[in-house]
């Protein structure tokens, strides 16, 4: 597998946004202001790749980590 880490100091998530930010239409964006569809759209591609993406934070103002693994492939 190959992964790729990204990692912001943004400004983090609490358990209850963590497990509810691959929903599709989920955001916590004011009206108007996103579709809440990015990471919804981006977790369907990595499956569909045969991959995973998963997310952490240690909370409200420490920012967040995305992991993306997708398997090796070999030409």
């Amino acid at each position: 597998r190959v992964s790729i880490l990204i990692t912001d100091t943004g400004c983090g998530m609490s358990e209850d946004i963590l497990s509810k930010i691959f929903h599709p239409f989920f955001t916590t964006k004011d009206v108007g202001k996103g579709t809440g569809l990015g990471l919804a759209i981006s977790s369907q591609i990595v499956a569909e790749l045969k991959g995973t993406i998963k997310a952490s934070s240690l909370g409200p103002g420490m920012g967040s980590t995305f992991i993306v693994s997708l398997p090796r492939y070999h030409l």
